[in-house]
């Protein structure tokens, strides 16, 4: 058995504390007050027989049985997460038919998790799932060759269509492996690499140029990919850096050893993954593939992303409902 201060709770405020570098803000992030925190906190440690934080340091850092414990922590509430998104229930058996759109960002770590789910109840229901750019996605739900669609928000509202937010997913720096951005001197030095663009006719390539605008800045025009793994198989082998989401990172896993991210130096800017359902048409169906969905980003997304990029905090996070 567990110690008793060895709690699914306290191993979720841990992993918070270990992300944020505060009791506070972890405690905010898992919905405890700062003395319940502080509570769970000492009765994990006393659990353990050993400190997991150091607190002579600001942010807290991890000792080295902290480092321990945090990696088998977040695997443990990985699995955990992940059997409850499996366990949820979908109140969807009554359809007949059902046209999906999905990002093809979702490809590797959650369409494959939704399948499954909505395959164990749809038992009578005509399937049909395409996987494709948002751009592609909305231009078929405005014209109605979609039922639902997962991509993401487009800046202008899509008339007819209701939106239900799932994700949010900032924008960051891509770089070749051990390129130095001096703080305070970011722009400077990445104006030594081109800018590796995604394609204008994407939602990012467009987000991407409209906050580049913004900021007065113009870099050069050699490069605009409309391919994610292209785009960071470039950047790995040192030919130029990116502005992309962790989402999109996590579709390039096999880049990532040769590649470092870091804050996007400008304002920050995120885009929202969300479904989109028609609004005449009864909303139980998306709001409950919507549930599904963020169960799933909560244990496929979330954790993998802040292991990589720990400073990303709430940024990248869960939309709840």
């Amino acid at each position: 058995m567990l110690a008793k201060g060895i709690t699914l709770r306290a191993l979720e405020l841990f992993e918070a504390i270990a992300r944020t570098g505060t009791v506070a803000d972890g405690a905010r992030a898992v919905g405890l007050s700062l003395p319940a925190a502080s509570q769970q906190l000492s009765n994990l440690e006393a659990s353990l027989g050993t400190a997991v934080f150091d607190r002579a340091h600001r942010p807290l850092g991890l000792t080295p049985a902290g480092r321990i414990l945090l990696h088998r922590a977040e695997a443990a509430l990985s699995q955990i997460r992940q059997a409850q998104a499996e366990l949820t229930v979908l109140d969807i058996a009554h359809l007949k038919s059902l046209r999906l759109g999905v990002i093809d960002d979702f490809d590797a770590e959650i369409t494959p998790n939704l399948v499954i789910a909505l395959a164990k109840n749809l038992r009578n229901c005509d399937f049909r799932l395409t996987t494709a750019p948002s751009h592609d996605l909305t231009a078929m739900m405005a014209a109605r060759t979609l039922d639902l669609a997962v991509a993401a928000a487009p800046q202008d509202a899509l008339a007819g269509i209701r939106e239900h937010p799932l994700l949010r997913d900032p924008y960051l720096i891509a770089v070749p492996r051990g390129f130095v951005l001096p703080k305070g001197r970011e722009l400077d030095a990445l104006r030594a690499l081109p800018l590796l663009r995604y394609d204008r006719a994407q939602f990012m390539g467009r987000q991407i140029e409209a906050h580049l605008a913004r900021h007065r800045i113009s870099l050069p025009d050699r490069f605009e990919i409309d391919s994610n793994q292209s785009i960071m198989a470039l950047v790995a082998s040192g030919a130029g850096f990116s502005i992309t989401t962790p989402l999109a990172l996590l579709r390039a896993r096999a880049f990532l050893d040769e590649v470092d991210i870091h804050p996007l130096p400008l304002a920050a800017m995120s885009r929202t993954i969300s479904l989109f359902a028609p609004a005449d048409q009864r909303d139980d169906v998306a709001t409950e593939i919507a549930r599904t969905l963020r169960a799933t980003m909560a244990a496929r997304l979330i954790a993998p992303v802040q292991g990589l990029a720990p400073w990303l905090g709430d940024s990248f996070a869960v939309i709840p409902a």
